[in-house]
């Protein structure tokens, strides 16, 4: 057999993205590129790796069988190019984290020092809700998860890198807790929930069903800034985390209403299935973090320290 490195990586990306097409666009080739490399791969073996039927492509029991064995073989070759650049005082490859929404305030400010000095290393963060980013931990698609709120069915280790802290949130236009003399009474107020899968959703939940309030659910929105939004409009109130609402608060858009048992109180982690074993980039990480974390937190999170 006389098969390449190249001709491996194409029928990887077809079998990912099941189209020859779309492995056209991802790995920046023609389409008859793709195809031509598709088949001198194919020409190497006795067996079919793929069928068409209609006009969709599918790979064959074999094909599979090929694809997982070619991925191992690439693993070899990125470990090759990872202790090359490791010998020479360099990181090489991804990165890869997933980050469930409200995560894009936490994470960039304890990755931004470390990308700098590893310019050869690539970054890919995909910035998603609860059940998609741990689907994507499990199935091993990425190094590490940042979450609010851990799962309780994964075997996992972890590194704390911030308190997180939910308020009950309204607008300043709002009369709600402004009387001293008036209890502020969730049941009376309109609330505004995220999606279902969303962690921030998960502890609200659980804050309402343990405190055992009877609540009017006016609107279910799928993302943090809508739901800022729709508070800043008037449209309702929301248990949300400080670590997304600083600059409303600050330009008084957004107001932080006193309620019994709240600020709820998780933590920002960084999760990995217990047992992974970590590419070298992963793991010059984890070593980054257990000597900076500290300085990060003073440095970009002073203020949400401030906050009880």
């Amino acid at each position: 057999m006389n098969y390449t490195l190249n001709q491996i990586q194409v029928f990887l990306k077809v079998v990912e993205t099941g189209s020859v097409t779309k492995a056209a666009e991802s790995l920046h080739l023609t389409q008859p590129a793709v195809s031509i490399q598709l088949k001198n791969f194919q020409d190497q073996f006795e067996l079919p790796l793929t069928e068409i039927v209609g006009r969709k492509i599918y790979i064959t029991d074999f094909g599979k069988e090929i694809a997982e064995v070619s991925a191992r073989i690439l693993e070899q070759v990125y470990a090759i190019n990872h202790l090359t650049q490791a010998h020479k005082g360099q990181l090489f490859g991804k990165l890869k984290v997933s980050v469930v929404s409200t995560g894009k305030y936490v994470m960039p400010y304890f990755i931004s020092d470390f990308m700098s000095k590893h310019p050869e290393l690539e970054l890919q963060m995909d910035v998603s809700n609860k059940l998609m980013v741990l689907e994507s931990l499990q199935k091993n698609e990425v190094d590490f998860a940042l979450v609010s709120v851990l799962p309780e069915k994964l075997n996992i280790e972890k590194v704390d890198l911030i308190v997180n802290k939910l308020y009950f949130i309204g607008g300043t236009s709002s009369e709600a807790g402004k009387n001293e003399k008036s209890k502020l009474a969730l049941e009376e107020l309109p609330l505004l929930y995220r999606e279902k899968g969303s962690g921030t959703r998960q502890s609200m939940e659980r804050f309402i069903e343990r405190k055992r309030i009877s609540v009017k659910k006016r609107m279910e929105l799928t993302s943090n800034e809508a739901v800022k939004q729709a508070i800043i409009a008037g449209l309702g109130y929301s248990i949300m985390p400080l670590i997304g609402i600083q600059n409303e608060i600050k330009n008084q858009q957004l107001r932080i209403i006193p309620v019994k048992g709240l600020p709820i109180r998780t933590n920002w982690s960084l999760i990995w299935p217990k047992g992974k074993m970590h590419s070298p980039a992963a793991s010059a990480f984890l070593s980054y973090l257990s000597k900076n974390k500290q300085d990060i937190i003073r440095r970009h999170f002073d203020w949400h320290q401030r906050f009880e």
